[in-house]
């Protein structure tokens, strides 16, 4: 339960039960199973997909229901309270779709997103490279025009999805002279001759989640999948793809860490030690009263993102940068304290708390580290009191 009201809808507040009830059910019982097997979890995807998940904010005329960014923080923060590995599965087939949605041809959006918003195929976004991550603009993964096709080369990895996903949007160059401008989007589909995978990671947490590596040699891309149909939209549309993903990444985070809260409570109130609960401690409760302050006050930051977002806001960079920095700090913050509370149970696996720290970690990292985010927000800081 929230300290804060929010003002939801009733579609919304409909939304987040079925999602609570669905991450009870369906993925609660799997969910070592699934961390310890490091297996993706085809089954509740599935589940996912019947339970119109995937379609949230995807417009109506492309199968969607019309929702907005909100709808998909709702979702994302109830699946992450049981497991962030499997909210990293479903969260990340938006983050390949949204270049497709924000600016794709009006072709490429009526021939994938429908699919994409029924959840038979999921998506990815390639942008990371052995050099480049924090600096998108150092992509080396290259596209080569030949008549009407492209000839995509290169390696992407810590792809999410990557080797489970169908549909791929990556970013490549296309003018190495041009620098940021002169990079390109492309939509690849799983089985392309030349497009292959390569090594999946074994990670710390998110290990439902695959971490994949994407392989391209001489793959021949017609210029219908070119995105948004002109060269040069590679940077911008990832820049936009993440002012819309990054509020995802800090409800994932607000998930995770209010999931550890309430394990962390619930024990707190079962664990007797000198003849009382150790929530009787003022030491604990004051633990428990700073967990509970800062998750809901990552919780406000985000759902205010999402609502600038859904109304049209211009310039979300800065705030979408505070909100995955500031949440993603607090789950690991929050679970690290959870684990404490915890005491030498919260290092056994035998109790699901360590997996929430491990999972926590990751949202400090992708999408933009914590400290390419402060930049972010510093820079804009900057414009606003010194201009």
């Amino acid at each position: 339960m929230s300290l804060v009201q929010y003002p939801f809808t009733e579609d919304q507040l409909m939304l987040k039960d079925l999602c609570r009830q669905l991450a009870e059910e369906k993925i609660k019982p799997f969910s070592r199973e699934l961390d310890e097997k490091e297996e993706f979890p085809k089954e509740i995807i599935k589940a996912m997909a019947q339970s119109d998940l995937f379609s949230l904010c995807i417009p109506e005329k492309y199968g969607g229901i019309g929702g907005g960014l909100m709808e998909l923080c709702i979702a994302t923060e109830e699946i992450s309270r049981i497991d962030g590995g499997v909210a990293t599965c479903y969260a990340a087939s938006f983050l390949g779709m949204f270049p497709i949605l924000l600016n794709g041809t009006e072709a490429q959006k009526e021939k994938y997103i429908s699919d994409i918003a029924s959840g038979k195929h999921l998506t990815a976004f390639g942008l990371t490279e052995p050099e480049a991550g924090s600096d998108a603009s150092n992509v080396q993964t290259t596209a080569r025009k030949e008549g009407d096709y492209y000839i995509i080369n290169g390696t992407k990895h810590f792809i999410t999805n990557g080797g489970d996903a169908d549909i791929y949007t990556i970013i490549a160059v296309t003018n190495k002279a041009r620098g940021a401008r002169g990079m390109s989007g492309f939509i690849l589909e799983k089985g392309m001759d030349g497009f292959t995978f390569g090594k999946k990671e074994e990670k710390l947490g998110i290990r439902a989640s695959s971490t994949g590596e994407l392989i391209f040699n001489e793959v021949k891309v017609h210029k219908d999948n070119l995105l948004g149909g002109r060269e040069g939209l590679g940077f911008i549309s990832t820049m936009k793809t993440f002012d819309q993903s990054r509020p995802g990444v800090a409800a994932q985070a607000v998930g995770i860490a209010q999931g550890a809260l309430e394990l962390a409570t619930r024990y707190a109130h079962q664990r007797k030690q000198f003849g009382q609960s150790i929530s009787a401690f003022q030491g604990i409760q004051w633990m428990l009263a700073d967990m509970a302050t800062k998750v809901e006050a990552a919780r406000s930051l985000v759902y205010n993102v999402a609502l600038m977002v859904d109304r049209g806001a211009k310039d979300v960079g800065a705030a979408s940068a505070a909100a995955k920095m500031y949440a993603s700090d607090v789950a690991m913050e929050v679970t690290t304290d959870a684990v404490q509370i915890f005491g030498g149970y919260g290092y056994c696996r035998d109790y699901p708390i360590e997996k929430f720290m491990r999972d926590a970690k990751i949202t400090q990292i992708y999408e933009g580290t914590n400290q390419i985010q402060r930049n972010i927000v510093a820079l804009n800081v900057i414009k606003e009191y010194t201009l």
